[in-house]
């Protein structure tokens, strides 16, 4: 196991750029790729990038405020004493990188944004307190966890097609949740991911003798340094200190939007991705109990998401390339030519995992191979649920090496990409072969 993470991890730290950097490369392969294999005449190309590059803006501030919401409720008093108490049990290296992982993964089941967050502030936590942990290992292990969104309660497609009114209904209808995330292989799987996961990556923790790089505790102390919040609040005596510190303003208002959440469902409404943010914007601001404090965490939770906000641009554009030029349909009709009713989950993961290179987002991925996904499905009269599970299984298990989604634990840690890609590699290929049995044994059970 050693040779192999030092492999991985020394090919990352020669040849993997920035980022950003990837984005502009990706672009510019898939310019070339809209010319020379589409046949797209080159001025199109520019224009579909130039109309496509702010298309997704709305989208871009939902995932935003997702992730930003998703630090402030990870960061709340109540979590942190948690987060600490679990800290406490924890005393050796390999139990540390467990427990990471282990926190990574559920947060990631029970939300994505909240998983990106919670499993680096976690990580964080035992480098500080547990002396011999890789600091490099325990971000990227509890980033691995993020794969687990795809199996749970916001994994994007599943649950967009559970919607009545979905954009696919009319060629697929509407699929319950019960035949994708709460099917029974799909529950196995992700108990298997669970248990997997953890043991993998607390097996590529350095050997006794082997170089261990360490979170200084004084770095850390240094990063912390700011002004306090008394300072910043300014006179304790004035109406404006006590409106800023009134637990009763964050009381009647958080409860204020957990009543609409109440009533939005009682009346029947749907989840989507805004009914998300406004649950755990308010219930972050009845966690962290007065208005200041809210607005303190939520400055910090600002700082993880730059380069999500600089980079998603970026690939929307790329969508813009590839949808209009083709791309991703001959992509998508490489795998379905080859394939047939038992086959095809095994074969939609796959052109998933390649076409989530292109486009990292779950909801936007499938507009682009849903369809031909859904259309292969009905001629070889393969399940839907199945087909529909492999796309968003193949987008999950990309977004291990995938830079764009690791970019809050890259703000969170202080890590460079080239840091932790390699660890995050060898755990690609173990669930790589946890999803890929999955979609071959799934269409016979």
């Amino acid at each position: 196991m050693s040779k192999i993470t030092a492999f991985f991890t020394e090919l990352m730290r020669k040849y993997l750029p920035d980022p950003f950097v990837f984005a502009i490369l990706l672009t510019l392969l898939t310019m070339v790729l809209a010319f020379a294999v589409e046949d797209r005449p080159a001025q199109l190309v520019v224009q579909d990038w130039g109309k496509g590059f702010w298309s997704l803006l709305a989208f871009t501030t939902q995932m935003a405020v997702i992730l930003v919401m998703g630090y402030v409720l990870a960061a709340a008093p109540v979590v942190n004493r948690f987060l600490d108490k679990i800290t406490s049990y924890v005393h050796t290296p390999y139990q540390a990188i467990i427990v990471a992982t282990i926190v990574g993964c559920v947060g990631s089941y029970l939300n994505w944004g909240f998983g990106l967050v919670i499993g680096g502030i976690m990580a964080r936590k035992l480098a500080l307190k547990v002396k011999g942990v890789h600091y490099p290992l325990i971000i990227a292990s509890a980033y691995t966890g993020f794969t687990m969104y795809s199996l749970g309660f916001s994994a994007t497609i599943p649950v967009l097609i559970s919607t009545k009114g979905h954009s696919f209904e009319s060629p697929m209808g509407i699929i319950p949740l019960t035949e994708t995330i709460f099917s029974a292989p799909i529950l196995i799987t992700s108990l298997v991911v669970l248990i997997a996961l953890p043991l993998l990556n607390a097996a590529m923790h350095p050997k006794k003798g082997e170089k261990v790089v360490e979170l200084d505790p004084a770095t850390v102390a240094k990063e912390n340094q700011g002004g306090a919040a008394s300072e910043l609040l300014g006179d304790e005596k004035t109406l404006a200190w006590r409106l800023n510190n009134s637990r009763a303003l964050s009381l009647l208002i958080g409860l204020s939007g957990m009543g609409y959440v109440g009533l939005h469902f009682y009346q029947g409404g749907n989840l989507d991705l805004n009914m998300i943010n406004f649950f755990i914007l308010f219930l972050g601001v009845l966690l962290l109990k007065t208005p200041m404090q809210y607005v303190e965490k939520v400055n910090e939770g600002v700082k993880t998401i730059g380069g999500i906000i600089l980079q998603f641009p970026f690939y929307a554009g790329i969508m813009a390339i590839m949808h209009g030029s083709g791309l991703v349909e001959s992509i998508a009709h490489i795998f379905v030519n080859i394939s047939n009713a038992d086959t095809l989950p095994l074969w939609g993961l796959i052109s998933s995992f390649v076409i989530n290179f292109f486009a990292p987002s779950g909801g936007g991925h499938w507009v682009l191979q849903g369809p031909f996904m859904i259309d292969a499905a009905t001629t070889l009269g393969a399940s839907q649920a199945q087909t529909a599970m492999s796309v968003m299984l193949g987008n999950g298990w990309n977004d291990l090496v995938q830079p764009f989604w690791i970019l809050p634990a890259l703000a969170l840690s202080k890590l460079k990409l080239k840091d932790i890609m390699g660890y995050t590699v060898v755990s690609m290929i173990l669930v790589g072969v946890i999803y890929s049995a999955t979609m071959l044994i799934w269409p016979h059970l």
